[in-house]
């Protein structure tokens, strides 16, 4: 992928991996942690664990279900329990467990899915979450976190642990730009402020941030100062934050790499309805599944690259000059 190229962004491990070693650190430093896979820990980085800590290693095959009883159990008996497998796997196959297991006696096991999103590529879209962060988000009680990059996966990833109460951690297979060079400030409910801006403000989670950097940096070229946010929290969503954009900025673009119903977008919007009305548009898959491909072509025919949330920017900007009293 070519994304964070134009504005000199270097790339990084992918999320997954940076989750991994996270998890490894925390097991040297607590033994009361365990880690409970569905027979995918090549691919969730759980085995970085299991390679130090086999006997809190629990590889339960590939029955999710039986995942998520095996985790609330351990979770009830004391432990600090996290659960991974495919985000698509854990969130779609075990739902009904998750909802009745953990979520209504909000029981505090940490639940992290990776190969999410479209960006997983030639796997081919069985194995494409584009419905998790949906799902998570809502069912009562849940923390859900879509990281951006390395370093902020792993603060993350501790943040998560330190938690008092059930949270979702996406994770992504591709290598992805580091946004955060010098490490990253993690803060569950607190958007980072990336670039500043009093054009207009683009939120973004995931491997979109990367995306909405790129694209705050092409539209400044054309005399467009655009404000840009981590919004790695998506519950508890930061509401101030989103309020202030809309008051300092007066429009809204919302960048992410899953489903619009449901996601970032769509909580984005329900807080500046709420709070401060902006024109708003929306990046993200629309109301479709995608296919087996490249991930930098599938991120392009689904309207996911820089150039997408240029044009987003555009047309709102363009609703707010042609209808100037709907904000203000």
């Amino acid at each position: 992928m070519d994304i964070g190229k134009a504005i000199g962004l270097e790339y990084g491990p992918p999320t997954r991996n940076a989750f991994g070693e996270a998890l490894r650190e925390l097991g040297a430093e607590n033994p009361n942690l365990v880690v409970v896979d569905g027979d995918v820990a090549n691919s969730t980085r759980t085995e970085y664990f299991c390679e130090d800590f086999p006997e809190r290693f629990f590889n339960v095959g590939i029955a999710e279900s039986n995942l998520i009883g095996v985790a609330s159990g351990l979770a009830m008996s004391g432990k600090d329990v996290v659960a991974a497998s495919f985000a698509a796997f854990l969130l779609c196959n075990a739902y009904d467990q998750i909802r009745m297991s953990i979520a209504f006696p909000q029981v505090p096991v940490k639940l992290v899915g990776s190969h999410s999103g479209i960006s997983i590529g030639e796997d081919g879209p069985s194995q494409m979450a584009i419905e998790d962060v949906a799902l998570a988000t809502s069912l009562p009680g849940f923390t859900v976190l879509v990281p951006a990059d390395e370093p902020s996966t792993r603060a993350a990833t501790r943040a998560m642990m330190d938690y008092d109460g059930p949270v979702y951690l996406r994770t992504g297979r591709p290598k992805v730009p580091v946004v955060y060079p010098n490490g990253a400030e993690f803060r569950i409910g607190k958007a980072n402020t990336l670039r500043e801006g009093s054009d207009l403000t683009i939120i973004a989670c995931g491997l979109m941030v990367a995306v909405a950097l790129e694209a705050a940096g092409a539209l400044a070229r054309e005399g467009i100062e655009a404000r840009v946010l981590d919004m790695h929290t998506v519950k508890p969503l930061d509401e101030p934050a989103v309020e202030r954009a809309a008051r300092e900025t007066g429009a809204i673009v919302t960048a992410e790499e899953h489903l619009l119903d449901g996601g970032l977008g769509a909580a984005v919007a329900r807080a500046a309805a709420e709070r401060h009305p902006v024109p708003m548009a929306f990046v993200g898959i629309r109301d479709r599944y995608a296919e087996s491909g490249k991930p930098q072509e599938l991120l392009e025919k689904h309207g996911l690259m820089p150039n997408h949330v240029v044009d987003a920017a555009r047309r709102v900007l363009k609703i707010r000059s042609e209808a100037p009293a709907r904000h203000g």
